[in-house]
Order: C-alpha cells, then structure tokens, then sequence
C-alpha cells in the first residue's frame, strides 16, 4: 500500500516562490498559512510581488520570519486600489484572525467620555460610554471611568450643573441633596433662569475645551462685584467656585503648555513581552493614562510592534491631532494618511526629540518601564500557583485557561450563570461570560438543573466553533461551585456532549461553611481537603470568590432591569426619548397601554401614525 496520503504538504521559502508568477507590482494584504490552513501572518505591501519575493530568499531572515517562512505551506492575497486600503484592511485582519506571527492588541476596550447632553432646555452633564447617538457635546476620550468621575466630580463643584435624569429633573418639587453640597444649581425647581444656566454651561465647555484662563478670570471679576455689592453668600460661593476650579488643575499631574491635543504612547520591550502605555492629552490637561500589554507575534521588534499597536488601536476610536511616540513606526506617512482620512482633519506623528514633547514621552515611557516589571512578577507569581494547582489537583501540567462556574438567583427568580476565566496572566476579564438561565421547566431554585443549562450551552457552543480543539478557547480546568451533586450534574453533560475528558473539579464550602475547610470533589473520587494556609488554596478561593462576585452582579443587573421594565419597551418606533415623553404625560406605562387614540397624539414629538402604532399595540392582540 502506498504512503502517499502520509505524505506532508510542503513548506517554506520554495512553496513561497511558487506564488511568485500569480502576482504583479498592485498593493494588497497577504497571508501566510500552515499545513492545517491556520494563518500565521497577515502582511500588507506596496508591490505584492516584491514583498512575496523577500519571503522566497532562503536567507538573510530574523530568526522570527525564518520560523514563519519553514511553517508556511499556502498563501492567499487581496489586492487594494492603495496602500493606505491595504494598510487598513491588514489591521482588520490581523484583529480578527489573530495570527501567531503578528503583533495583536488583546485589550481594546472603548473608552469614556463626558457629554453635556442638549436634548432637554436645561442640558445635563454625564459620563458617556459607546456609540455618540445623543445629541450634545462630547468630550474625551478620558483613559478610565475613574479620570471621568473624577472630573465630573470637580465640574460639579465648579459649575453646578445637574446630573439627574430628565425623567428625575421633571418630577422634583423640591431641590436634591445635589443642591444642599452645592453641586448643582436646581434648575428643576426655578432657583437659578435659563439665561444664567446656558452661561454655566457655556463655561463648563470653555473648560473642557482648555479655556480656563478665561473661566478663570470671570469668576474672579463676578466675585469681586459681588463683593463690592456687599452680596457676600454670592460671592463666597463663587470663591468656592473658583478654590474647586484651582483644584482640577492642580491635581493634573500632567498640564503640557505646549501640547493642546496628542495621544503620548511609549513602548517598552523586555524578553519578548511588551507594554504600551499610552497618555490621553485634551485642551492641555492630562486626561488620564493607560497601559497596553501587546502579543508580539514571537518577537517583533519595536517598529513593528508600535506600528501594529497604533493601527489597531485607532481602528475603532478617533484619533488626535498628534501621536507622540517614543519608537519610529515603519510607514508614518502612510499611517498619518490612513488616520487622517478617519478624523477627517490632519494628523501629525512625531518621535520627539528635545523640548516638552520629549519629556512627556520619556514620563511615558517611565510608566511602560515600571508597568511592564510589575506585570512580569505577577506572572511569575502565577506561573508557580498554576504549577501548584496541577500538582495539587493531579492534572497533566499547569492549566493555560481556568473556567469557573457559579449560579445567582433569589428563590429562582431573575436566575443568571456566571463563568469567569483564569489563566497565567491572572483573571481574563474579556472572556467572562453570563447565561440567562433559559429553561422554563426548571424548579425554581434547581441549582443542578441550572448547572446543567449552562456547561450544556457553553460546550455545544464551542464544539459548534471549533471541534478540532485548536483554538486557546477550551479549558484546560473546570472548577464548580457546589459539592458531589453539581459534579456529577456537569459529569453527565460533559459525557453527553462527548467531551470527559476536560478535568473537573467541584468546590464545596465544607465543616461550618468555613473558608479554609474548603472541600473538593471529582466524579468517582474521594473528597479531599488542601491544608490551611496553602497558597494554591486562597488562589482557588480567589477564584470562586470572583466567579460568585461577578454572578451575583449579573443577577442584578437582570433583576434592576426588570424592575424598570415598561410595556412600552417592546413598541416598535419607541425610543429612550419617546418613552420618557410618553411616561411624563400619562405618569405611567399602564396608563399609556390604555390610553385613547387622540389622546396619544397629543403627546409631544408623538406623530399620528406613531400614535396609532402605539394604540394598536396595546389594543390590537387579539
């Protein structure tokens, strides 16, 4: 019998020149793939030819791109009209098929921004996070919740405006507490005009805008008038104001003169892993700071590391005027190009070199420097818990992914699961997941059945996704909340689904419900106890604690929003706006549901045949 099926795709620089004679001088993305069709790379290049042509030298590689090109077995190319097309549609690739060989962004959460909201006469000042469908002014991005709370916090105190709801603000009869710590000028009962609160709104957007100096100095004048208008509680409130104003930009660590808007992003590298901080400058203050642990693809150098990082960073967020970096990217004008067709204004990107610009990126870098040597020791740390918990547990090695499961649910009701994740670099926030508990069969309180809904749909899901098991998505360890009975519950789903052969491990709260009597259960096994004080116990703690925190808070979320659930939630054509219109109207959504036809339209911003949509609704279920 012949052993040719046995024989292996070939690979390398020769598979690479095959490719050479189906390609010309036109600019695209490529991508390099393995014997089992995974990409490896993803590339972009001005002449394909010419770049593919590199590739299928067989020498004068970094050891990294050698690797790549023995591993290379296929290729597949788009050509793009232009560079800066290509330039795109490489970081879009490389996002969403997260090649090993390329440099990945892993954490790229949106970020906060403050809206002074002007959809009502008395605009609201607020945190605001994701898509900027409301009509007002936005002003950010701020790096955290936490850099916009605490502006907010000082805005308040400084300028007074309301934070309420629109909904709170037309149903108050009395001023809040808001207005007793003077944080708000109660605008919902009449203590202060429109005249004079549009002036306070005009100066809060002064400020946000890096006009303090003018803020400033009329608040300095308003209070000496009124000092000289022996109006002494105006003016001593108005001193408050400007001490609170003097404040905000005192406590900025960072307020560059010369620097009205820049994105400051310093890289350091150290034995293959990488850190990214990046500083967020907006009308000369400091808004806040955060830092970025990029893959770097086996070993990228420093150029393409802060090309690749800046590429997928802006590929869903806006950027400033000016990126200061501390590391040369390969193609910055190309890069400069790409932005600024996004920010439909010019983007400068400039490695300082003397001046203010060069001490903030060297303050950054600083930040990279130290960021990166703590996240280097608490891997370290927990490398040796994760080596820990195989030896304890009896697993083959050290778990690369760590699930852990929990229940949260009052009596049954508003039930929800919880899964959260572990691994060698701590907790994987981004691939916590929750489960609505679906099944209307369930007992109400039946935490086995409950148990049993959610391996079923995590593990039918995955097998769904990715049967082969090449992906990092499956666990390497299972840990459930609960004794024997959820074990053997998770035991027979795992056997029904095909998949026993992912260890499990049950935790059960044991003698006197005690933290330290912690007992654990496998299927078929004995009972068995960690002695007290053992880390790799407190680190399983950890983690079932963190399972429990993150259920109880998805149960919540699911109770609170049931509670402000109206039946007006379901009617098609009614948004947030309408629905706060129609609820001040009639004071209800009952009172809504059987409401007549006229006196629907009578609701302002509410058209005819909105009303009769809404009239038929609630009247036509038959």
């Amino acid at each position: 019998m012949s052993d040719a099926n046995h024989t292996q795709t070939p690979t390398g620089h020769a598979v690479i020149q095959g490719f050479l004679k189906t390609l010309d001088a036109s600019p695209g993305v490529y991508r390099m793939l393995d014997q089992k069709g995974a990409v490896l790379y993803v590339g972009k290049a001005r002449s394909l030819k010419a770049r593919v042509s590199s590739y299928a030298r067989p020498t004068g590689h970094s050891p990294r791109i050698a690797r790549m090109i023995r591993e290379t077995a296929s290729m597949m190319f788009l050509t793009t009209r232009t560079e800066t097309e290509a330039l795109l549609l490489e970081q879009n690739l490389i996002k969403q098929l997260k090649p090993r060989y390329n440099v990945l962004l892993r954490d790229d959460k949106s970020f906060p921004n403050i809206l002074v909201s002007k959809e009502h006469g008395f605009p609201q000042i607020k945190k605001h996070r994701g898509a900027k469908r409301e009509k007002g002014d936005y002003y950010g991005p701020f790096a955290s919740a936490g850099a916009v709370n605490r502006t907010l916090n000082q805005l308040q105190k400084v300028f007074l405006l309301r934070n309420c709801s629109d909904t709170t603000f037309e149903s108050r009869t009395r001023p809040c507490l808001l207005y007793q710590i003077k944080r708000c000028s109660a605008p919902c009962v009449g203590y202060i005009s429109d005249e004079d609160y549009d002036q306070l709104v005009r100066d809060a957007e002064r400020f946000l805008r890096g006009r303090t100096t003018k803020v400033q100095e009329k608040l300095a004048e308003d209070m000496q008038a009124a000092s000289e208008a022996m109006e002494f509680e105006r003016a001593a409130a108005l001193r408050d104001r400007l001490k609170a104003l003097t404040y905000v930009q005192g406590t900025q660590a960072i307020n560059p003169a010369g620097v009205a808007e820049a994105d400051i992003i310093a890289l350091h590298l150290d034995g293959g892993q990488a850190c990214v901080q990046v500083f967020f400058i907006r009308a000369n203050q400091n808004w806040g700071n955060r830092d970025y642990y990029p893959r770097t693809g086996a070993g990228a150098d420093a150029r393409e590391v802060m090309q690749a990082f800046i590429g997928q960073f802006y590929d869903d967020k806006d950027p400033p005027r000016q990126l200061l970096l501390s590391d040369a990217i390969e193609d910055a004008d190309l890069m400069a190009e790409a932005l600024a067709e996004k920010a439909g204004h010019k983007v400068e990107i400039l490695v300082p070199q003397r001046g203010e610009k060069k001490e903030l990126v060297a303050g950054a870098l600083r930040n990279a420097r130290e960021s990166l040597a703590r996240k280097m020791s608490e891997t370290a740390t927990q490398a040796k818990l994760l080596k820990g918990l195989s030896e304890a547990l009896d697993l083959d090695g050290p778990p690369a992914r760590i699930e852990v499961y929990d229940n949260s649910h009052i009596q049954g009701t508003n039930a929800v699961g919880g899964m959260i994740v572990a691994g060698a670099e701590g907790f994987l926030k981004s691939q916590y997941r929750k489960f609505n508990i679906k099944d209307t069969e369930l007992t109400p309180g039946d935490d086995f059945g409950m148990m049993r809904e959610v391996l079923t749909r995590r593990f039918k899901r995955l097998l769904k996704e990715d049967p082969d098991r090449q992906s990092d998505a499956w666990p390497d360890l299972l840990l459930i909340d609960g004794g024997a009975g959820q074990v053997s519950a998770v035991h027979d789903v795992m056997c029904e689904l095909g998949v026993e052969d992912v260890p499990m491990v049950g935790v059960a709260k044991g003698v006197d419900r005690d933290a330290g009597k912690e007992e654990f259960h496998r299927h078929g096994g004995r009972p068995f106890a960690l002695r007290r004080g053992d880390p790799v116990l407190y680190f399983i703690q950890r983690m079932r604690d963190e399972a429990h925190r993150f259920a109880i808070g998805a149960h919540r979320a699911k109770r609170a929003k049931a509670v402000g659930a109206t039946p007006l939630d379901e009617v098609p054509g009614v948004g947030a706006t309408r629905k706060r219109a129609l609820l001040s109207h009639f004071g209800s959504g009952k009172a809504v549901s059987r409401a007549g036809l006229d006196d629907l339209k009578a609701v302002d911003g509410i058209s005819a045949a909105l009303a009769q949509t809404i009239y038929d609704y609630f009247h036509d279920k038959g």
